[in-house]
C-alpha cells in the first residue's frame, strides 16, 4: 500500500528537510508516498500523474534541492546484461551493440548475471559503475527497473520474455508473424500433420510463436492437435528429446516447427537416430536463423529473427535515453522473414 506523505521521512524530520546528504529519487518517492516511476514521470514532465501528486513531488524536489543525475556523472559505457551468454545467439546481439557503440565512440561492457536462482553479481554492481545506459537481454524485473530509475540510469529491454508496463522501452521481433509464416510455408507444401516443439510456456516470445502456428493451421482448415504440440527447453538436447516423443507416435508428423534453431538441430539428431531423412521423411523449420544453420546437412529452413538489427535499434534507443533525449517510440518490433533452405519439401505420397 502506498505510504501517506504525512507518515514519510519528510514528516518524521518535522518538515525541516533534514534529508540524507545524498538525496535520491527513491528518497523523494518515499517522502511523497508514491512510487519511483511516479517521481520519474514528474522529473521528466510526463503525463499520468494527478495534479495533487505532481505538486507534492515537486515541492519535495525543490525542498531537498534534488537534481537528476547529469550525463557527466555517468561513464561513457553501455552495459549489455545477459542472464545467460548463449554462444551463437549472444554473438549476434553483441555484434549489433558493438557496431553502434563504435559509431558513437562509447564503450561496451558485457555482463552475465545468471538466472534468478543463481549467485550474484547483483544490480548493485551495475549501479555502482554508473553506465550511460543499460541494455538488458530478455528480462528486467520491476525491482531492477526501480533500482536503475532511482539512480537515473536509463535502460532498454531486448527481446522481452514477459509482459512489460507500457512505459518500459524495449525492442523485440514479430514472433507471432514469424510462427504463422513458418507454418504457412509447411501447409503450402502440402503438410497436414505439422507438429510444434515450443519453448517454455512462461516466455512471451515462445507463446507468440505458438499462437502464430495455431493461427496458420486454423487458416488452412487444419485441426490444432495438442498431441503434437510439445513444450521443451530451448536447447539442442531438449529438442532431441521432444522430437523423439513426436516421432514415436503411431501417426507421426510429417513436419516439425521449432521455437528456435537449437531445438531444430535436436530434431535433426532424433531423425538420424530413427533412420529418417530430412526432408524426404520429415520437414523441419527453425526460428532465429543463426549463421550456423546454413551449414548443417541439409541447410535449415528458419524464420530469420534479425538479432543484429534488433541490437542496433536497441542500442540506439538506449543511447538516446542516456543523453536525456525523448525516445521517438517506447517499443519497437522488427519484422521477421522466412529463409527457405533444403530442410523442407512436400510430404511423401
Amino acid at each position: 500500500m502506498a505510504q501517506n506523505a504525512a507518515d514519510g521521512p519528510a514528516a518524521r524530520d518535522g518538515g525541516r528537510g533534514d534529508a540524507p546528504r545524498s538525496v535520491t529519487i527513491a528518497y523523494i518517492a518515499e517522502s511523497a508516498g508514491v512510487s519511483v516511476p511516479t517521481v520519474s514521470k514528474v522529473l521528466n514532465g510526463k503525463s499520468g500523474v494527478s495534479a495533487d501528486t505532481r505538486a507534492r513531488v515537486e515541492e519535495l524536489i525543490n525542498r531537498y534541492g534534488y537534481r537528476k543525475p547529469s550525463g557527466s556523472q555517468r561513464s561513457n559505457v553501455v552495459e549489455l546484461v545477459f542472464r545467460e551468454l548463449r554462444d551463437m545467439w549472444a554473438v549476434e546481439i553483441i555484434r549489433g551493440v558493438e557496431r553502434v557503440a563504435r559509431q558513437h565512440r562509447v564503450g561496451v561492457l558485457v555482463s552475465e548475471f545468471g538466472l534468478h536462482d543463481s549467485a550474484a553479481p547483483t544490480w548493485e554492481d551495475t549501479v555502482s559503475r554508473r553506465p550511460s545506459c543499460v541494455l538488458s537481454v530478455a528480462q528486467l524485473s520491476e525491482a531492477e527497473r526501480a533500482q536503475l530509475t532511482a539512480k537515473g540510469i536509463p535502460f532498454v529491454v531486448f527481446d522481452p520474455i514477459m509482459e512489460l508496463p507500457d512505459d518500459v522501452p524495449y525492442v523485440g521481433a514479430t514472433n507471432w508473424s514469424g510462427g504463422r509464416t513458418a507454418t504457412r510455408h509447411l501447409t503450402g507444401l502440402g503438410h497436414r500433420r505439422i507438429a510444434m516443439i515450443s519453448g517454455p510456456e512462461s516466455q512471451l516470445c515462445c507463446s507468440a510463436r505458438l499462437d502464430g502456428y495455431r493461427s496458420a493451421l486454423q487458416a488452412a482448415g487444419l485441426p490444432v492437435d495438442p498431441e503434437i504440440v510439445v513444450h521443451a527447453g530451448l536447447t539442442r538436447e531438449d529438442g532431441c528429446v521432444a522430437a523423439h516423443t513426436l516421432l514415436a507416435l503411431p501417426d507421426r508428423p510429417t513436419a516439425i516447427f521449432t521455437a528456435n534453431d537449437l531445438q531444430a538441430l535436436g530434431v535433426y539428431q532424433a531423425a538420424r537416430e530413427r533412420g529418417l531423412r530430412i526432408p524426404d521423411d520429415l520437414s523441419v523449420v527453425g526460428f532465429d536463423d543463426l549463421p550456423v544453420v546454413a551449414w548443417v546437412d541439409p541447410p535449415l529452413t528458419s524464420v530469420h529473427q534479425p538479432l543484429t538489427e534488433m541490437a542496433v535499434a536497441a542500442t540506439e534507443l538506449a543511447l538516446t535515453l542516456g543523453r536525456g533525449e525523448e525516445a521517438p517510440q517506447v517499443g519497437l518490433e522488427i519484422a521477421t522473414t522466412l529463409t527457405v533452405r533444403a530442410s523442407t519439401a512436400p510430404p511423401k505420397g
